[in-house]
């Protein structure tokens, strides 16, 4: 049965899943937007994880959108490395199923090739003690993981450098890949053809049209990706599935889905 849930942002993720039975909750440690390292909710790994597992909800942790390994700037690739390898490890120790972190960019005429170079740098020095989980992004000419092609290039050099370093998956995200003008209805297929796997979706709909470029999710109802197209994908990619759309329709959206799969 597909493990269906959402992303909370509450103070207390657990029992906003618990309350609209959801099965997966995703978080941020910490501020997704700062460079601080990550806080433990509650201040004990071992107890956050026991009351996860006893209530049978799954835990997936979103790295804080500032991490971007594929610049060329010293001042923002270090760093990103550095707050990446405690994300890791704070998710493990709180029983996380995956680390969710974007692919990153690279800036003005720098050639993405330097970009991969520089994840596959981060590949060879950071440890991961749980699968780290690189997801789609929806804009950016200097994108690591906008289209198919950059997707595939980044998942090459990465998937090869960490052989044998710990386990590397992909997130697919709905909003995202509608935006960078991937069709939805062979997205599956044609992400699987690259990285041989899905391990997680994140299923959103979207506030803008086609190949957009703009990351603005909206509720299943009120977006432009007709749902159904939402849920042939997640039924496709047999993953589990994380809801990020807008409160206070998430809830919804979460119960839906789980009643169409």
């Amino acid at each position: 049965m597909m493990r269906i849930g959402g992303h909370f942002h509450s103070d207390n993720p657990l029992e906003d899943a618990v309350a609209c039975g959801a099965q997966t909750a995703q978080f941020f440690l910490g501020d997704p937007q700062g460079w601080k390292g990550p806080v433990i909710p509650g201040g004990d790994p071992a107890a956050l994880a026991d009351a996860y597992a006893t209530a049978g909800v799954d835990i997936y942790i979103h790295a804080p959108y500032v991490i971007n390994v594929a610049s060329t700037n010293n001042r923002i690739r270090i760093p990103s490395r550095k707050l990446l390898d405690q994300q890791l490890k704070a998710a493990a120790a709180i029983g996380a199923k995956g680390l969710i972190v974007h692919g990153g960019h690279v800036t003005g005429d720098i050639d993405p090739a330097q970009g991969v170079a520089n994840w596959v740098k981060a590949m060879q020095q950071i440890e991961r003690p749980l699968p780290m989980l690189i997801e789609n992004t929806a804009g950016g000419n200097g994108a690591m993981a906008r289209s198919l092609d950059a997707i595939a290039r980044l998942w090459d050099a990465v998937s090869a450098a960490a052989d044998g370093g710990g386990e590397v998956g992909f997130c697919l995200d709905t909003c995202h890949a509608n935006s960078a003008g991937i069709d939805l209805a062979d997205a599956v297929d044609r992400v699987k053809a690259i990285t041989g796997r899905i391990d997680l979706v994140h299923c959103n709909n979207s506030r803008d049209e086609f190949g957009s470029g703009a990351d603005r999710h909206a509720n299943f109802d009120a977006g432009t990706i007709d749902p159904q197209a939402l849920l042939a994908v997640v039924r496709a990619a047999g993953a589990p599935v994380v809801c990020e759309t807008p409160e206070p329709g998430l809830a919804a959206d979460i119960a839906w889905l789980r009643d169409q799969t």
